[in-house]
């Protein structure tokens, strides 16, 4: 037969020519000079040929013809294509191997299949990923009734066969994989594992020539047909993510680049397929295309646009040509989500170009308004859509299930938003698979579903995870009951089969090499699996069953299935994150996943975030009672954090997801009552927020006015949990309790219940209630375990436990495999036992396995459904599970509790709260508060003493809130207290100083936090490195003996000029008021003060006062202190062991007097029940008498006398006189039962106050007063003030207003007792202090030695150390004085050098007397000046005294002892010294304390708190001593018990030895050590011990630990030595040296802990990743079937994982410091130091990055009146040493002292953000020092607001220091949370700026 042949006169020919003749002219010369090539297919009787253009291929039969490609040839050619089959030929014909290379999409693909379809040859198809293995390509064996056999895989088979090897990706495969195939492609030989050789057919056939085919078979020799070749696809490698080409591989193919079609070809498939679309729409779509595919734009950093979908979404546009092209195009690429601003702006612009911008328009709205099975069509839906005004139908392939109508489910509330997107996805799913984009928590999962249920799919959840390979995917092994090894078809194959909706959840997750895999099913619905199982097409495999017909049960034995025609994929992921590395590293939140090759996959649709009202009417439709306020508080605050552009406000929005938001309703509509702050904080786990994210979010809930209560109704509930008739009750929840089947499985805890454990249980309960899976976050050692133990304990529930670890994989989580009999069996993990039995699965230490492997649980919890690795399938529905094999019913009960650290440094875990927080019920628990922390280790130690259990709780309590300050890296917790209450309790003698370092011994060798530790816990009274014989107590000296000298007579005869009467009088006083001032809290920094030796200093702290003011007024009333200052006046109150220090600023309401002259003196008088907490204040001069409420702040004026107020006086005498007549006084020794006495000096009334009848009582005086004692409540003490004489004035008890009582006035005699009556005037001394009350019978006999029971006072003046007068006031008799004389009166020490120094000779008597007694402890207590004190007697000759402010001088009547016990210095005195030498003549103030002993106030405002009384100092120092534990220096004995089988004979002295040697053992001697029966030590038996004399003398143990002086001498002498050379080294000057050092010091604390942190995060980065596929290690669970068959590699083991090639560099992080330098910060550096603060800080940053040069590239800036970029550190040079950091400091110094004055705070932090935005950085910040004199620049802070988050790529914070009046308040409250720091004290600007580094560097960790 001959060939038809082609003539040129055809029509089709004619046609052709005539086509060309008119695109000619369109397209121009140039438009067909290239040869066209036709493609012509020939059938002869031999088998046919193929001829392209000139080429001609011969055809064969295929032998196998179901592998040969069917229906991929389209019907109209292309040129291009045609060009690209006929080069692909040439190579065939040549026996070469081609490569074909372009960018991704199925184009390549569908060119290779094409050639073999026409040439009718049949295929071997791999997807290399990058689980690809050698046995992948070569063999793999598999065992069949017991034996291994070698099975080929598709490169032996195509060699063998003659077929074709298609290698799709090899860019996928892991770098030493394809070597295997180098010998085959070159010499087509390869040495196989069975033994067999493949040669090539040339070399085979001539051996056949010389031997014979038996003599080659039984040489193991196989012939490699001549047809075999090898077609790769992959992609460019730089370009594109991927492993690059092997140099000998890519030597060994020919290259052929597929770029996509040409423009015009693209075009007229584009016109054939939209029909209905204007042609210039089509243009304009496919212009875009191309633009945004060429070289230009990927300079830009954009991915390559999808070209080949552009040809489905042609098809809906088509159906729907209303769509908007924008529309369109965001589907097809969504540019919003992967790319960052500038892209956008790239990719609309271009949109705007082709004129496709039309989506402004409005979004063209679109609702499904039914859904309907197709008639004649299987298997397909007919959906209508309402889209603007039109309805459109058309068809969508559909399930096999009932379709159901739209709106109908009652599970599903629908919306606006989420109505419209189902629509646009009925549109996608037309003709593709869809993946929605969308955060977590905010729907996708129940879209999805609701889209399943419409459509009447069922569906088939895929949950991905990170380390899935493609096994896991596709097909798994498993031995069959005999031992044989098959495959199992996976999930992802079944839902193919069978038509389901296939829902892969999380493809952000999985590495892009092992989606690769299924590019091929989603481009061309084709696979193929590892058995040699292949999936059709539907139409496909119909064709090919007609051409080979085949019935299916043939085609099935072929091992060939069609895949349904209604499957689909649906896809889930989370938004890419912007600018993120593409790197799948450790942050796998973080990383840009959708990729070029990802686009061509699927359509994408943006789940986006609900509006408001659509999320308000969601709730309200899930949860129906909610109360609505609060669900509407709710939204606010998180609509507020979704909207703004702050990384952290977003990432606070992100664990407010819809989903939290639900879970929060439903617990507040189950409990109204609940607070939302409290829900909200719960679901953020504000806890453990970094500092920076907890200030956000708590200034966003005060900006949503949402309130958290004060926790002082949690304290008064009382918190008890009881079981009662088979309910649990905790709090107010009740719950039943469950009956267990297994007993035994119920845990059993020691629990001691304390009232916060209480809470988080009954917060536990709640959640458990409402069916939620509960999760616990905390520091390590708060209790977790307990806890949850203790809380299933109650409930009696039976748990599983598992505790993950670094190498949990999520295998080990559901079974764990084992070989029996060479069968492998799978046992089921605690999980499935849980799940099965309806148990509580305890999750220990989530944190630490990896994310991957965590998330999933996420399908377990949310969807109730899982995949186990053995095949079965857990699924929550039984009515599900009915009808299906394989199912595990998840039992009704089964919930989980996970326990994990929390999230960040020091624990470096995962973030499990990150990843999965929002499914669970998150309770963040923290260690007990101190009072419940007391009440348990109470109960853990009994017998300790109570002060010992406080010191601890106090001193853990402080360590832990420095660590969550970040001053120390580790948090102690309860673990670690209770340990050490343990020991106690055991072992009481050792001191706690001792055992305490069971705990910190671990920071032993850090010297700086052990500095940190010692200085914490000396601050709360344990001494830590106190020696025992460290006592400093002050010495005694003896008092002179008592003697009685004279007495005093009250006059009570008749004689009337003796006994004079008062008339008094009664008026209201008149109140003006209130005021309320704020009443400040400050934190008290209390130190114990006996911490390195005792003395009797109990503790000290310091008041919050400014260095100008001056302390005029200590006084106490039980155990608070109230201090007044008169410069300006203010009042400070707080509790003796107290946090807070409360402090009222007066100066606002004192009358104030025209000039500065005034110096006001005030007196406190706190008063007594019921006015607790409220005070009278009292100014001397102006009379004023203020009431003062400490709790509220309120402030009223009593007016005591109408006439009081008369300023014209006052002005007019002012300058008159410097010293002004005499001031009023205020006598407050009754004030506690509210009542005070008022008198002017030298006048002669007398004013009585009673504070709750608002009465004043005035009294009128026959004399002029000099002072006034009250004695007791009804008799006053008054003296005379001309002649000193002594009055004693009566008054009746109650002074009733009706009889305005009379006072009577009886003079009072001293006589002395030489003088039987009359004394000399001279005798008569004026008291500085009179008793109020007696002294106890037993303290008086004491006193004066003799039994006496009498009434008494004591008294004291300056010329006696104490005088008690007996009898007085009560009896009439003559009242006796005994007196401890003084050798020398204090008046007349009265001037000394003292005085001098205290600026100039002291003007008038000072006016306080600083003289109290201690009725209880039987002592007299004054504070004296340093020269009034016999210094010589208290310290030894040749010691110089130290420096002091004053010295307690402590008379003991007891005792009668004396001591002086000196007070220190104060650390600052104000500069007005002649206004403090009127208040006392000594720097301190003095007042008794109600606990016993006394308090002083220096003149600085230093509190100290002093123990005087005998018994109470005795007392304290035995617990001291106990405290540090009883080293007596006897040597530690060890003692053997030796049974030594002889038993003990009667018990015997033992023989003497004459010479008494040391014995050991034995028994005969006595005196021995160790033996039995004869007296000695440590034996047994013996009678009594016996010590012959033989202990050594022992060194004391101090000094054996010692180290001898020369040694430290030589040790000093080397570091001194090298620091000279360092200095020598770098030539820097040993006063520059210390003037650097001075800095450096300050903040060295800071750089440590920085350093470890970076350190950690670097050891964090630097973590082993699992390698696969090794040949050694440890045995990969999944691969326990392949090492049954005997392969090699199925080991796993640690090592670096190399970064993915192509993936970019890590680049540094970028900082950027910028400092003000301008004149402001040195002309008020002397005020506040802020200059010095920020030269610290510089030197901070300079010291703490060195060496991380490549991890942090930092420069630091000025900015000043100067200029705004003043060049300190540049970038690229930064300093190396101390010289050049020294330089840096000293420029900013002199910088901002010569500088102009100006502010450029503004413009150098826009100029440095827009700086920092353009440098290629992981991540960018800025932080800008300034002091916040923005208002007198005139710049608004709304601007600076503006200015610092201007940019969301850069992390700009502002840190003010300490301005003027409360600038940098006002500030701080309008910038952005988070973003911006006040340092008030400048000493917090490092910690602010290592807060900052921190919690950036954590955020990426």
């Amino acid at each position: 037969m001959h060939s038809q042949i082609l003539c040129s006169g055809t029509a089709a020919a004619v046609a052709a020519r005539r086509l060309r003749s008119i695109l000619g002219a369109v397209l121009g010369r140039d438009g067909w000079m290239w040869r066209t090539h036709e493609v012509k297919l020939l059938n002869t009787a031999s088998g046919g040929t193929v001829t392209i253009g000139e080429i001609t291929y011969k055809l064969k039969t295929p032998r196998n013809p179901e592998l040969v490609p069917v229906k991929h040839i389209s019907d109209s050619l292309s040129q291009t294509v045609a060009q690209h089959l006929r080069w692909i030929m040439q190579k065939d014909l040549l026996g070469q191997d081609v490569f074909l290379i372009g960018p991704p999409g199925p184009l390549r693909r569908s060119i290779a299949m094409q050639y073999l379809e026409l040439t009718k040859r049949e295929v071997e198809y791999v997807a290399l990923s990058r689980d690809t293995t050698e046995t992948d390509l070569k063999q793999r064996r598999e065992i069949r009734s017991g034996t291994a056999f070698y099975i080929d895989q598709c490169a032996v088979r195509a060699a063998t066969q003659g077929r074709v090897l298609v290698l799709e990706g090899l860019e996928k495969a892991e770098r030493n994989v394809l070597p295997v195939l180098n010998n085959l492609l070159e010499n087509r030989e390869m040495q196989l594992e069975d033994g067999r050789f493949l040669m090539s057919s040339e070399r085979y056939d001539k051996l056949l020539l010389e031997h014979t085919k038996e003599e080659l078979d039984s040489w193991k020799i196989v012939r490699v047909s001549e047809d075999f070749r090898v077609i790769a696809l992959g992609l460019p490698v730089p370009k594109y993510k991927g492993n690059p080409l092997d140099p000998p591989l890519r030597s060994r193919f020919q290259a052929r680049d597929i770029y996509y079609l040409p423009f015009k070809d693209q075009l007229e498939l584009l016109y054939t397929a939209g029909p209905n679309i204007a042609a210039e729409r089509v243009s304009q779509l496919l212009s875009l295309a191309t633009t945004l595919c060429s070289q230009e734009s990927s300079n830009l950093g954009l991915p390559d646009f999808p070209v080949d979908n552009l040809l489905p979404a042609l098809h809906v546009l088509n159906a729907f040509p209303m769509l908007s092209s924008q529309q369109l195009v965001q589907r097809l690429y969504p540019y919003n989500s992967i790319l960052g601003k500038e892209g956008c702006t790239a990719v609309e612009g271009v949109l705007s170009r082709f004129e496709l911008l039309d989506g402004r328009r409005q979004q063209t709205p679109s609702a499904i308004l039914s859904v309907s099975k197709t008639r004649d069509v299987e298997g397909h839906a007919d959906v209508t859509l309402r889209v603007t005004d039109k309805d459109v139908t058309f068809q969508v392939p559909a399930g096999i299930k009932e379709l159901r109508q739209p709106n109908s489910s009652p599970t599903f509330i629908s919306t606006p938003s989420h109505s419209q997107l189902i629509a646009e996805m009925m549109q996608s799913h037309m003709i593709k698979d869809i993946c929605l984009i969308g955060a977590k928590g905010c729907g996708k999962s129940v879209i999805a579903k609701e889209f399943a249920e419409m459509l009447g799919y069922s569906i088939e959840p895929v949950m991905l995870y990170q380390d899935m390979t493609a096994r896991d995917l596709l097909q798994q092994r498993y031995t069959l009951p005999n031992g044989d090894t098959a495959w199992r078809p996976s999930p992802l194959v079944t839902a193919a089969i069978e038509g389901k909706l296939l829902l892969l959840d999380g493809i952000h997750r999985v590495n892009l090499g092992t989606l690769a895999v299924l590019s091929r099913l989603l481009h061309d619905r084709e696979l193929d699996l590892y058995d040699g199982t292949k999936l059709l097409r539907w139409d496909r495999y119909q064709t090919l069953k007609e051409q080979l017909q085949f019935s299916d049960q043939q085609m099935q034995e072929r091992s060939v299935f069609p895949i349904h025609p209604s499957f689909r994929v649906l896809a889930l992921a989370e938004p890419p994150v912007v600018g993120a590395s593409t790197s799948s590293g450790s942050n796998n939140r973080g990383q840009q996943w959708l990729g070029p090759e990802l686009l061509t996959m699927f359509l994408y649709h943006t789940v986006t975030p609900l509006a408001k009202s659509e999320e308000m009417g969601l709730i309200q439709g899930l949860t129906a009672n909610v109360p609505k306020e609060a669900a509407e508080q709710l939204l606010h605050l998180s609509h507020t954090l979704r909207k703004t552009n702050d990384p952290t406000a977003q990432s606070l929005a992100s664990s407010l997801s819809t989903r939290q938001l639900l879970r929060i309703c439903r617990r507040l509509a189950q409990y109204p009552e609940e607070n939302i702050a409290h829900a909200v904080n719960k679901a953020c786990l504000a806890r453990f927020l970094p500092s920076l994210a907890r200030a956000s979010l708590e200034k966003s809930l005060a900006n949503c006015s949402i309130q958290d209560p004060p926790d002082h109704a949690e304290n008064t509930r009382d918190f008890s949990c009881m079981v009662k008739d088979g309910v649990l009750t905790i709090g107010n929840v009740s719950a039943p309790i469950y009956k267990a089947n297994e007993k035994m499985k119920v845990p059993d805890v020691l629990f001691y219940d304390n009232p916060q454990h209480m809470m988080v249980m009954e917060d536990m309960l709640k959640d458990f209630l409402l069916g939620e899976h509960l999760l616990l976050v905390g520091n390590q050692g708060v209790g977790k375990n307990k806890i949850v133990d203790r809380f299933l304990h109650l409930l009696n529930r039976p748990r599983e436990y598992l505790q993950l670890h670094r190498d949990t994989t999520v295998q080990t989580l559901t079974l764990q495999p084992s070989v029996r009999d060479g069968i492998i069996m799978y046992e089921d993990s605690p999980l499935v036992k849980a799940v099965k039995m309806g148990h509580i699965l305890v999750i220990d230490e989530a944190d630490k396995a990896p994310t991957n492997v965590t998330c999933i649980l996420k399908t377990l919890v949310e969807s109730g459904e899982m995949i186990l690795a053995d095949g079965r399938r857990i699924i929550s529905d039984p009515h599900e599970a009915k009808g299906r094999p394989n199912t595990v019913v998840m039992h009704p009960d089964f919930r989980m509790l996970v326990l994990a650290n929390r999230p960040g440094f020091p624990f470096l875990g995962n973030d499990f709260f990150g990843a999965l927080g929002d499914i669970f019920s998150c309770h963040a628990v923290d260690n007990p508060k101190p009072q419940a922390e007391l009440a348990m280790l109470k109960q853990y130690g009994p017998n300790v003493p109570d002060s010992t259990l406080q010191k601890l709780v106090a001193a853990f309590g402080e360590l832990r809130s420095m660590a969550d300050q970040g001053t120390i890296t580790y948090p102690y917790s309860t673990r670690e207290v209770v340990n050490i209450v343990k020991h106690l309790q055991k072992f009481p003698d050792e001191g706690l100083a001792n055992v305490v370092r069971n705990v910190f011994d671990f920071d032993s060798y850090n010297k700086d936090m052990r500095e940190v530790l010692i200085e914490a816990l000396h601050k709360h009274g344990i001494p830590i490195g106190a020696k025992p014989s460290s006592v400093k107590l002050a010495k005694e000296l003896p008092l002179p003996e008592v003697k009685m000298t004279g007495y005093w007579t009250i006059n009570q005869g008749g004689n009337a000029r003796r006994k004079l009467l008062c008339p008094t009088e009664t008026h209201p006083i008149d109140i003006k008021g209130p005021v309320f001032l704020r009443v400040q809290g400050y934190p008290c920094n209390r130190q114990e003060s006996r911490a390195l030796s005792f003395s009797e200093e109990k503790a000290h702290w310091q008041i919050p006062m400014n260095e100008v003011n001056i302390i005029c007024d200590v006084t106490t009333k039980d155990d608070v202190l109230y201090m007044a200052t008169c410069n300006p006046v203010s009042l400070y109150c707080m509790n003796e062991r107290g946090e807070t220090i409360k402090c009222i600023e007066l100066y606002d309401v004192f009358p104030r007097t025209i000039s500065g002259v005034w110096q006001p003196f005030v007196t406190v008088a706190p008063l007594g029940n019921p006015l607790d907490g409220q005070v009278v204040l009292h100014e001397e001069q102006s009379n004023t008498v203020l009431h003062v409420d400490m709790v509220t702040g309120a402030v009223r004026r009593l007016m005591l006398s109408p006439e009081s107020d008369q300023p014209s006086t006052r002005a007019s005498t002012w300058w008159s006189s410097k010293e002004q007549q005499g001031g009023h006084k205020m006598c407050r020794d009754f004030a506690h039962k509210n009542w005070l006495l008022f008198y002017k000096e030298d006048g002669n009334q007398l004013e009585v106050l009673d504070v709750l009848e608002g009465r004043v009582h005035s009294i009128s005086l026959p004399i002029n007063l000099k002072s006034v004692f009250l004695v007791a409540e009804d008799r006053w003490l008054l003296v005379d003030s001309n002649t000193n004489k002594k009055f004693l004035l009566t008054k009746p008890m109650l002074m009733a207003a009706e009889d305005s009582g009379v006072c009577q006035l009886h003079s009072i005699n001293e006589d002395s007792v030489s003088s039987g009556n009359g004394a000399s005037t001279a005798e008569v001394s004026v008291p500085q202090m009179l008793s109020c009350e007696q002294l106890p019978n037993e303290n008086l006999s004491a006193a004066l030695d003799q039994k006496i029971v009498s009434p008494n006072r004591v008294l004291a003046d300056t010329d006696s150390f104490a005088r008690i007068i007996v009898g007085f006031p009560d009896l009439v008799s003559p009242n006796e004085v005994y007196s401890f004389k003084r050798p020398v009166d204090l008046k007349s020490v009265e001037s000394g050098a003292h005085t001098f120094l205290r600026g100039g000779l002291r003007s008038s008597a000072a006016k306080r007397e600083n003289c109290v007694t201690l009725l209880s402890a039987n002592q007299v207590v004054r504070a004296l000046p340093p020269n009034k004190v016999p210094l010589k007697e208290v310290y030894p000759k040749d010691v110089t005294p130290p420096m002091t402010a004053a010295y307690l001088e402590v008379t003991d009547l007891n005792s009668k002892k004396l001591k002086y016990i000196p007070v220190p210095r104060s650390m600052s005195v104000s500069p007005y010294t002649s206004w403090l030498a009127k208040v006392s003549e000594s720097d301190v103030l003095l007042a008794a304390l109600g606990s016993g002993g006394v308090v002083t106030v220096d003149m600085g405002g230093y509190v100290r708190l002093w123990e005087t009384g005998l018994d109470t100092l005795q007392r304290s120092l035995m617990e001291w001593r106990n405290m540090i534990g009883t080293e007596d220096g006897r040597p530690l004995q060890i003692t053997i018990q030796r049974d030594r089988g002889l038993d003990v004979s009667a018990p015997k002295h033992g023989k003497i030895d004459p010479n008494n040697s040391p014995h050991v053992g034995g028994n005969q001697w006595a005196g021995g050590t160790g033996g039995r029966d004869t007296a000695g030590l440590g034996g047994k038996g013996g009678p009594y011990r016996l010590d012959a004399g033989h202990k050594v003398y022992q060194v004391s143990q101090a000094e054996k630990d010692a180290v001898p002086e020369e040694v430290r001498k030589a040790a000093r002498e080397m570091g001194e030595k090298a620091f000279k050379e360092r200095l020598k080294e770098i030539d820097m000057s040993e006063y520059d040296a210390a003037t650097y050092e001075r800095f450096s010091n300050a903040v060295s604390r800071q750089v440590q802990s920085l350093r470890i942190i970076l350190d950690s995060l670097q050891a964090k980065g630097k973590e082993r990743q699992w390698l696969k596929n090794q040949a050694l290690g440890e045995l990969d669970d999944a691969k326990i079937i392949d090492g049954l068959t005997g392969e090699k590699a199925i080991y796993k083991r640690r090592g670096e994982l190399e970064p993915e090639l192509g993936s970019p560099q890590q680049k540094p992080k970028r900082i950027r410091v910028l400092a003000d330098v301008s004149g402001s910060m040195y002309r008020f550096n002397g005020v506040d130091g802020r200059l010095e603060r920020s030269m610290e800080a510089v030197c901070m940053v300079m010291e703490a990055l060195e060496n991380y040069e490549h991890k942090f590239k930092y420069d630091i800036m000025g900015h000043s009146g100067d200029g705004y970029d003043i060049e300190l550190v540049r970038a690229d040079k930064v300093p190396k040493n101390n010289k050049q950091r020294l330089k840096v400091l000293k420029t900013m110094h002199a910088h901002s002292q010569f500088c102009m004055s100006g502010d450029f705070t503004l413009e150098g932090t826009e100029a440095s953000i827009k700086e920092l935005a353009r440098e290629e950085a992981d991540e960018h910040f800025v932080v800008v020092l300034s002091d916040a004199n923005l208002e007198r620049y005139g710049i608004r802070p709304e601007r600076f607001a503006q200015v610092l988050t201007s940019d969301p790529q850069v992390n700009a914070f502002a840190i003010f220091i300490g301005s003027l009046g409360d600038q940098a308040e006002r500030l701080q409250k309008t910038l952005p949370a988070g973003r911006s720091f006040v340092a008030m004290d400048t000493k917090q600007i490092p910690q602010i700026l290592q807060q900052i580094f921190t919690s950036t560097m954590l955020s990426s960790a």
